[in-house]
């Protein structure tokens, strides 16, 4: 839907949203709630390209609150754990498009529901765990209990990331009801529950740590110790939101974090020096690894032997696999040579040319930086080049693949 349909949307919503509950037919329900976000995403985007005569963000409002409770009622009644998972993700899409014009009331309604959708889940896959000791049962029922299962995690994803927006969107006034859902929440981290269930409990443990830092504090005690065991998980997925969270409380865990530091560096050693941490399905943990460890350079060095860390951390770089803290590492490289880390350079100036070659490598690969750190990478190589001794230069230029050599050139001579 484009703008100029976001008129229309108030007039359509009325027949559209009672097919929610239409129970005769699955596809009809399927395509009313695919419709959802797309109307009320219709009505913003009208209002913002001032194609809607007369309205403002009051017109969105309404249909934000017309539509949003009667997701979250058929949501309340719907039988099929598929559509169940379709409605939240529309639910998810809708709250990401009204923002802070959901009010606390709905939030409240949310959560209660979450509660709902929770309890109903697990109680299911209890049934069919159940179901898997009948003495009847057989590898065909085995096929279509795995089936349901993974419906189920959907369901669970799905949870997560509604959780995930409403955090993001509100922030500590959140937290209460974050609390409420905590007795859900923390069960999901036991080592019983499956890989993708303990993923979104961190996930959502991450979100509150990073949106809502001083506030979040208080839950560090809880959680931390899940934390840091799940850095070492056998699931790759499982240590790579697990690292994460690490760095995020690394970064704004302030005093809280700084008696853990030692155990942190332990579990992301691990992580970093597994034989196989740079595979296809490991490279995401490592360099989320790689960016924590940052993280504790930057904000703990009091609590590091920073001479034996910070060129260790220096000796992973660049990082390739994970684009979004590529650009984070990269930047902090960057702050620390413009700010002549000492550590970072070593003594002498010995690490230098590791440096030049690290910034080659991003400026020579596809987005592992942003615009703004690429030119200030650009300015500090073209300086690097008029102080660093011309056999150090040479050197280090030849450890570059020929087509490097070339992007270089041509990039330092524009």
């Amino acid at each position: 839907m484009t703008a100029a349909n976001g008129t229309f949307s108030m007039q359509v919503a009325p027949t559209l949203v009672p097919l929610l509950k239409f129970y005769f037919h699955e596809e009809v329900r399927k395509a009313a709630v695919s419709a959802m976000p797309e109307l009320l995403r219709s009505a913003k985007l009208a209002m913002e390209k001032g194609v809607a005569q007369g309205r403002n963000e009051s017109y969105v409002k309404q249909l934000s609150d017309y539509i949003i409770p009667a997701l979250v009622e058929a949501l309340h009644k719907e039988p099929d754990t598929e559509i169940c998972a379709n409605m939240l993700d529309a639910l998810n899409e809708c709250l990401q498009i009204s923002g802070s014009l959901v009010d606390e009331g709905q939030v409240r309604s949310i959560v209660d529901e979450i509660k709902q959708v929770m309890t109903v889940s697990s109680s299911r896959k209890r049934e069919r765990a159940e179901r898997t000791k009948a003495e009847d049962f057989d590898a065909e029922e085995g096929d279509l209990i795995r089936e349901e299962n993974e419906q189920e995690e959907e369901v669970f994803d799905q949870v997560g990331d509604i959780l995930g927006t409403l955090i993001k969107t509100f922030k500590a006034s959140f937290l209460p009801f974050f609390d409420e859902l905590s007795s859900y929440l923390t069960p999901m981290w036991g080592k019983d529950k499956t890989a993708e269930e303990r993923r979104i409990a961190i996930c959502i443990f991450d979100d509150v740590a990073e949106q809502c830092r001083e506030a979040a504090l208080k839950y560090y005690d809880t959680y931390l110790p899940f934390l840091l065991e799940a850095c070492n998980d056998e699931n790759s997925d499982v240590r790579q939101a697990a690292v994460y969270g690490l760095g995020v409380c690394a970064e704004f865990g302030g005093s809280v974090f700084k008696h853990l530091v030692g155990e942190a560096l332990a579990r992301l050693n691990v992580v970093i020096r597994h034989p196989s941490a740079k595979e296809p399905d490991n490279v995401m943990a490592y360099d989320n690894a790689i960016s924590a460890l940052g993280k504790i350079c930057q904000f703990h060095r009091d609590r590091i032997d920073s001479a034996q860390v910070v060129p260790a951390w220096l000796n992973c770089l660049p990082i390739t696999g994970d684009l979004i803290e590529a650009k984070v590492v990269h930047e902090q490289l960057c702050s620390m040579v413009e700010r002549s880390d000492v550590e970072l350079l070593g003594p002498n100036n010995q690490y230098l040319p590791k440096i030049v070659l690290v910034f080659a490598e991003v400026l020579c690969g596809k987005d592992l930086a942003t615009e703004q750190t690429a030119s200030r990478m650009v300015n500090l190589l073209r300086r690097l080049q008029q102080t660093l001794p011309p056999a150090t230069l040479a050197s280090t230029w030849s450890l570059l693949h020929p087509q490097q050599q070339m992007v270089l050139q041509s990039i330092l001579s524009s």
